[in-house]
């Protein structure tokens, strides 16, 4: 039996990992923790736009999107349009992204998620009830904090799973 290559084995990987990151970024929590979920989805697409550019894009993240909106029950498009905006924004920075460290990467996260959830609570107050605190960056703080051993691991799976 032929042993999969890492370019076959690499497209099933990818849609695994950005499903299991839409599962973690619906699961409920308790009213008081859920400020301090990060962008699940929002790392993952970042990860894998910026590891695999050619293969995840726009169109992954608009669907993602529509996903969320169906799960969240949030207006139709408002994820999948940010979302589609992270990939796009991933894609303009993606040359300067991968020649920078682990530590900058993880600042260009907290701009790049920061700026989403910047526009996110945009369209809250156009679309809905609105807050005006800056709690709404918790998430992408915590995206940023966690990026360094993120993206290791993803990197050392991936390997795991192209040598196997």
């Amino acid at each position: 039996m032929a042993v999969p290559s890492a370019a076959n084995l690499a497209l099933p990987w990818i849609w695994c990992s950005l499903l299991l990151a839409l599962c973690l970024q619906v699961m409920p929590l308790a009213e008081g923790w859920q400020i301090w979920r990060p962008d699940w989805l929002g790392l993952m697409l970042v990860y894998w736009c910026m590891k695999t550019p050619y293969r995840v894009g726009v169109f992954h993240a608009f669907v993602l999107g529509i996903l969320l909106d169906l799960i969240e029950g949030a207006v139709l498009g408002q994820n999948a349009l940010l979302l589609s905006l992270l990939a796009f924004l991933c894609a303009l920075v993606y040359p300067r992204f991968r020649a920078y460290s682990l530590v900058q990467q993880a600042l260009m996260v907290l701009v790049l998620l920061g700026s989403v959830q910047l526009l996110e609570q945009w369209l809250r107050t156009l679309l809905g009830p609105f807050a005006i605190h800056l709690s709404f960056l918790t998430p992408s703080l915590i995206g940023a904090l966690l990026w360094p051993w993120f993206a290791t691991l993803f990197n050392v799976l991936g390997r795991r799973l192209a040598g196997d």
